[in-house]
């Protein structure tokens, strides 16, 4: 520094780096005090907020409430960043999981791969934070269909097998029913009938009585959602009861799935396509292409 050989930004006796450190500390100390203010109430507030997006999700679609999503991941994350207490911090992982969770799937029926990728990483991280196994083994769940989407298949399937296995004995027979029934989905679409029945047979006898479970606000299946699976699945075969599974998923919803009730249309016009009955086809073609324009799922487009 003497000779004038050192970079002219290098910290020296006369340099403002102790003001610049010290507004480090302001600002983290200000940070984890805005944090601090977080009690149960606010943790209650913001998992009905991730709530309500993912009910305003289902009936207009991950594009309609972008800004909001962007928005509640910030929010979420700049508070479990910098929340100190254990309980709240691990409380605020959990509704960050399911709030990056949610985006992931937006991003797979926008077609956005890598922001998928990328939210079901994150989303894995706060919900191993949070130490809820349900949670761990859903969004590695859903992060497999990122997998299939990019034509991989047979590793998507593989991985949603051992993360049934490695979770069968700690998560509810809901979510088991949801782990079969995506394993039938990607054996189906790898053509192996017998591994995708067998899978619909599980899926069919863990599915407890309800549609839905308190403790699982992100997971809703019932036996009109396991109908839509299984003729979703078994069109890819030809299947002659395919057509009346899936009328049964379309008289089981109740106009809040938009973007679902598009995936059972398609398949129902693809199985009745297979029966020789383009007429009554047509009807759920135009619907199911009106719904995924108005929900921007490209993935059903």
């Amino acid at each position: 520094m003497l000779f004038g050989l050192a970079p002219l930004d290098t910290a020296s006796p006369t340099g403002n780096y102790g003001d610049h450190h010290q507004e480090q500390s302001e600002e983290l100390t200000a940070r984890i005090e805005a944090a601090a203010a977080i009690d149960p109430t606010m943790v209650m507030i913001l998992t009905t907020d991730t709530n309500n997006l993912r009910l305003m999700d289902r009936r207009l679609g991950g594009i309609a409430i972008a800004d909001k999503m962007r928005a509640q991941i910030s929010h979420v994350e700049h508070a479990h960043r910098h929340a100190v207490r254990p309980g709240i911090r691990a409380q605020l992982a959990h509704v960050l999981a399911e709030t990056a969770s949610l985006a992931g799937w937006q991003a797979i029926h926008t077609g956005a791969l890598n922001d998928a990728w990328n939210h079901y990483e994150h989303a894995k991280a706060a919900a191993r934070e949070a130490d809820d196994p349900a949670l761990i083994a859903y969004v590695s769940g859903e992060q497999a269909y990122v997998l299939m989407e990019l034509g991989r298949p047979a590793e998507g399937t593989e991985l949603l097998q051992y993360i049934h296995a490695t979770y069968r004995d700690r998560i509810p027979a809901r979510l088991r029913t949801w782990m079969s029934a995506a394993e039938a989905e990607g054996a189906a679409i790898l053509g192996d009938e017998t591994t995708c029945r067998t899978a619909l047979e599980q899926a069919a006898a863990f599915l407890p009585d309800g549609d839905t479970d308190p403790d699982m606000p992100y997971l809703s299946v019932n036996a009109h959602h396991l109908a839509r699976w299984r003729g979703s699945c078994l069109v890819r075969f030809g299947d002659p009861g395919t057509v009346e599974d899936l009328r049964s998923a379309l008289a089981g919803m109740d106009g809040t799935y938009n973007r679902a009730e598009s995936g059972v249309r398609c398949d129902l016009g693809h199985a009745l396509l297979a029966r020789g009955e383009p007429d009554a086809a047509q009807p759920h073609i135009q619907r199911a292409q009106h719904l995924a324009t108005m929900t921007g799922s490209s993935r059903q487009r």
